[in-house]
């Protein structure tokens, strides 16, 4: 939903914020013969002509109007409002402020929607698969004759060229490289392949084209690469010995080793299966809905979830130009999909809010007091400290009364 207000402004208003703009820029500027804060209206206007006065003029009434509109109308915005300058010059200005709002939405059968749950079932094959994952933790790397295989580790010195100079970051030595692992450029480890200790040989390689050090992408490269030693990972036998470096509660044998990784696995199916059933109850709730949503809300939330996607990459060590250029993808495809699950939240938001005002839901303070509890405890901070984090208590009792409208999807099914 949208609603335009008109906002006009001439005459003696205009004239007062021109002058309140004018006198908060002249302290910002400097004019050789003027004391800075001193400068002349009609001096500045020759230096810098009106332009700027006029948009700090209209930044003020508009912020002034803005919230003299919101009590007035008794509007809630969901997004910054858009603001489209009709006219703009010394005599006046107007502006449109679009206002975007909540949607109307009408829900539709959100009861008895008949979602079938998975049932959670534990292979044989997938115990055993694990169990390998953990003897493969515990593998040791043990000297071996002959030549290099894949699955092998070669220690290796090895110096890169490219047009016979040696190029940065393209040398090592005493480098433990697993075959297979992919870590180098295709060829790399291949070419090693068949190679037997004390032996070395010139290694010719192509860099991708889309490799992240734009100087080598594309680039015909020689590698000298010389063979110290090479290891095979040796898998420990289950004896009493592994199991009491495994050092897992109430694990002594390969039987109990089975039965923990068997619960372990059933308790992770049950929380996904737990999770594709309220997807599933969501989406099919979300189909017998009728809303209209407005792009710009769609676009804030995507906006909003690109930023948190290249703070997580920030705090991976990992910059945003960084993450394009090494992944390969493109940053209108990643936004593309962005996008279209920032339509999906906001489409979740709209009907779980709509169930609760249906169903007439509501989270006592008592509630919300002891979910703060609980999460100071899960994350390790004072109740004071996790307050101050979520700025607000409404913070917890809009989460909680998510999660009951969620409820009553799972319960009516």
């Amino acid at each position: 939903m949208k609603k335009q207000i008109n906002y006009k402004v001439s005459g003696k208003e205009w004239e007062e914020a021109k002058d309140n703009a004018f006198a908060k820029l002249v302290k910002k500027v400097n004019v050789d013969g003027f004391r800075k804060g001193k400068v002349p209206r009609s001096v500045f206007e020759k230096k810098f002509g009106t332009g700027d006065i006029i948009s700090e003029a209209m930044e003020d009434l508009v912020d002034k109007r803005y919230h003299e509109v919101i009590l007035k109308e008794k509007l809630i915005p969901v997004v910054e409002p858009r603001l489209e300058i009709v006219k703009a010059d010394d005599k006046g200005f107007e502006v449109n402020m679009v206002f975007i709002l909540a949607p109307e939405v009408k829900l539709g059968k959100y009861k008895e929607l008949k979602v079938k749950k998975d049932k959670v079932k534990v292979t044989k094959e997938e115990i055993d698969h694990e169990v390998s994952h953990i003897l493969d933790r515990y593998a040791e790397l043990v000297t071996k004759e002959g030549d290099v295989q894949e699955g092998d580790t070669a220690i290796i010195d090895f110096k890169g060229f490219k047009d016979n100079e040696p190029f940065e970051g393209g040398s090592a030595e005493n480098y433990s490289l697993e075959i297979g692992s992919h870590s180098f450029i295709p060829g790399f480890e291949e070419g090693i392949i068949g190679m037997k200790k004390g032996e070395s040989k010139d290694i010719e390689l192509t860099f991708p084209e889309n490799y992240m050090a734009k100087d080598l992408a594309g680039q015909k490269v020689v590698f000298n690469v010389t063979l110290h030693d090479i290891k095979k990972r040796v898998i420990p036998d289950l004896t009493e010995d592994f199991f009491k470096d495994l050092d897992m509660e109430g694990v002594t044998n390969k039987e109990e080793l089975n039965k923990t990784i068997e619960e372990e696995l059933i308790a992770q199916k049950e929380s996904d299966v737990e999770n594709k059933f309220t997807d599933d109850l969501i989406k099919a709730a979300i189909k017998n809905m009728t809303v209209e949503i407005d792009k710009e809300i769609i676009d804030d939330e995507a906006n909003h979830m690109y930023k948190n996607f290249t703070k997580r990459l920030e705090m991976q060590g990992v910059s945003e130009e960084l993450y394009f250029a090494y992944s390969g993808l493109k940053k209108e495809d990643v936004l593309k999909d962005i996008s279209v699950e920032a339509e999906n939240r906001v489409k979740e938001r709209y009907l779980l809010e709509a169930i609760i005002k249906e169903e007439k839901l509501e989270v006592s303070d008592k509630e919300a007091k002891e979910e703060l509890k609980k999460l100071s405890e899960n994350y390790h901070m004072s109740e004071e400290d996790l307050l101050k984090e979520l700025e607000s208590i409404e913070v917890i009792k809009y989460d909680l009364l998510m999660r009951k409208a969620i409820d009553v999807l799972k319960e009516n099914n």
